[in-house]
């Protein structure tokens, strides 16, 4: 089985690709840019039919957050038309698409987990333009999974657990927001998922259809801060103290949704796959990050 995933340089690209090398009879090719330029549509059905796919991950987005509100055009040429071009590519080839989505695409107002069925209504240009990619992606090709994953962290890339690490290496102290809650999500797990799933779809055995795939458990960001320092500190990397703060103390120019929970409970049913634990898959992260 040959996987095709776009954005090269991505968490799940690379966390894909270490998956796939680990995975008998599977193999992943990252494509990107210059090759495959979601902002230019004419270079997408060209470059993933060169790959030659049994199944396209598309996991290449415009994920700025903040400075999508900027470039809102750019957000959605990226993470709608262009998410829309790598679901048609899939179907001219005749292959599934499985499309890497977002928790912002709800508002936050919900009391617990988001579930599927959920209304969407997203706060921020980010949220929107990944919502349009999800249902341009869902009209190109009828074989597809939406994955809407949460909060996401790996030993590749930028992400919160590296910024954390970053920042306790310079300073004693770090004021973290604490009323916004999640699913810490390792793109290591997101990976594993993703190959399990796809080896059900190539068989012609999954369910098209959007999917909640995030870490087990909640936390806000403070205390998952609080859980990468801490678990840094037993290994003997950088510590500090972390202080909690309200959104309001850190204003940005994207508006984050305050519960952006996700069940995953669906994933699990349909192709019998759990993610750990939040905790256990962020220490695996630093530990990896540290050596």
């Amino acid at each position: 089985m040959r996987l095709v995933v776009t954005g090269r340089d991505g968490q799940v690209a690379a966390s894909l690709l270490e998956a796939g090398q680990a995975t008998v009879g599977v193999e992943v090719i990252a494509i990107g840019r210059p090759q495959l330029d979601l902002s230019r549509p004419d270079t997408v059905i060209e470059a993933i039919a060169a790959a030659k796919p049994d199944i396209v991950v598309s996991a290449a987005a415009y994920t700025a957050v903040d400075q999508a509100e900027d470039e809102p055009d750019l957000a959605f040429a990226v993470n709608a038309v262009g998410a829309g071009k790598v679901a048609q590519a899939a179907a001219l080839l005749g292959v599934p698409v499985i499309h890497l989505s977002t928790d912002y695409v709800f508002d936050g107002t919900a009391l617990g987990a988001y579930v599927e069925t959920d209304a969407t209504a997203p706060r921020s240009v980010y949220g929107a333009s990944k919502l349009a990619g999800e249902q341009a992606a869902a009209s190109a090709n009828p074989r597809h999974l939406i994955l809407r994953t949460a909060w996401v962290y790996s030993p590749f890339g930028k992400n919160f657990v590296k910024t954390m690490l970053r920042l306790a290496a310079d300073r004693d102290e770090i004021a973290v927001v604490a009323d916004q809650w999640g699913n810490p999500t390792s793109a290591l797990d997101i990976a594993d998922a993703i190959l399990h799933a796809a080896a059900q779809l190539h068989e012609g055995a999954a369910t098209s259809g959007i999917y909640h795939l995030a870490g087990t458990g909640e936390a806000n960001w403070s205390g998952f801060a609080r859980h990468i320092l801490d678990t840094s500190r037993v290994l003997g990397g950088p510590w500090a103290r972390v202080r909690d703060i309200a959104t309001m103390d850190y204003p940005t120019k994207a508006r984050r949704p305050a519960n952006s929970r996700l069940s995953s409970a669906k994933f699990a049913s349909i192709f019998g796959w759990n993610a750990p634990d939040w905790r256990q898959s962020t220490e695996a992260v630093v530990r990896r990050v540290r050596v």
